[in-house]
């Protein structure tokens, strides 16, 4: 499997990282196979999970663990995908995973933008924990357990892994592939509930829906993952890195250290960056006859490659 392909580019020789899924398009049922493979990588994770515990002990695995077995979640996929890519390049079209469709923002000012679209959102998310019922003390407890290893494992896994392989399955395959086949709307919507459903808990579904709505907005409009990956970088670095300050270990949300009136104007500053900045990406243009702003590929580009 290829996933780093190489390619000559303007009489330069690059890496195409994600050349080798251009022509995997899934629609309804090849999201179903997603899941499917998306699953068996779950279980053959948690396999070795427990195959750790029991060799290298359970504090190995819990500082260590998510270091091999997360990646090995996405194994069973990637192969998947690959295979039903280098299949299809014979005879159908390829939407590109990543391209570079900025408009008049650039790839600088789009960046900007993103970043504080994302930490915007995710203080006005973070509100949702004042409506929500506490967590349950097993399931914080594991997830605290995944984020208090060395510094340079949490911020490898959270930091890097996730945003990689997380963007290229929930945007790269599902949305891309969406996008394709219905409206925008439902697109960006069905797409953030799968971002939202894989993290397997209401507590972190939830804000991961309404994230994954505003990381659908910018990939639609540019079709770029790398947008999406930086998004989610900083998204997970912020919560990493005050998950490690002592003094906020003791509070549920924002609220508890903040006073009323600052909390809530915070809030609602928020809120209107987040619309303004959507507005912004809502407005660059799709390239004509175009159903995103994902590049289109011919099948016969397979074999200059």
């Amino acid at each position: 499997m290829a996933f780093f392909k190489r390619k000559k580019i303007e009489g330069k020789r690059g890496y195409d990282i994600f050349g080798t899924f251009k022509y995997y398009v899934p629609g309804g049922s090849g999201i179903f196979w997603i899941i499917i493979m998306f699953m068996l990588g779950g279980i053959l994770g948690n396999i070795l999970t427990v195959g750790m515990t029991w060799i290298a002990g359970p504090d190995f695995a819990s500082g260590y663990g998510m270091l091999i077995s997360y990646p090995v979640m996405f194994v069973p996929l990637l192969v998947f995908a690959s295979a039903a890519s280098r299949r299809n390049a014979l005879t159908e079209a390829g939407v590109a995973l990543d391209s570079n469709n900025f408009g008049k923002l650039h790839w600088w000012g789009a960046a900007l933008l993103v970043c504080v679209a994302t930490l915007a959102a995710a203080f006005a998310a973070d509100a949702l924990n004042l409506v929500m019922p506490p967590m349950p003390q097993w399931l914080e407890t594991m997830l605290q357990s995944m984020l208090q290893g060395p510094l340079w494992v949490t911020l490898l896994s959270v930091s890097v892994f996730a945003p990689i392989f997380e963007e290229w399955l929930c945007r790269g395959l599902v949305l891309r592939g969406l996008l394709q086949k219905t409206n925008p709307v439902a697109a960006i919507l069905i797409s953030a509930l799968f971002f939202a459903v894989i993290h397997l808990n209401p507590w972190q579904a939830v804000p991961a829906f309404i994230l994954g709505v505003l990381f659908g907005i910018v990939y639609y409009k540019t079709g770029s993952l790398k947008l999406t990956m930086l998004m989610h970088f900083v998204n997970n670095t912020f919560s990493a890195i005050l998950s490690r300050i002592d003094s906020l270990k003791d509070f549920d949300c924002f609220a508890d250290v903040m006073s009323p009136g600052a909390y809530w104007s915070t809030f609602a500053i928020c809120v209107v960056a987040v619309v303004v900045i959507c507005r912004i990406f809502l407005l660059i243009p799709l390239k004509d006859g175009q159903k995103s702003n994902c590049d289109i590929i011919p099948a016969t580009d397979w074999s200059k490659e």
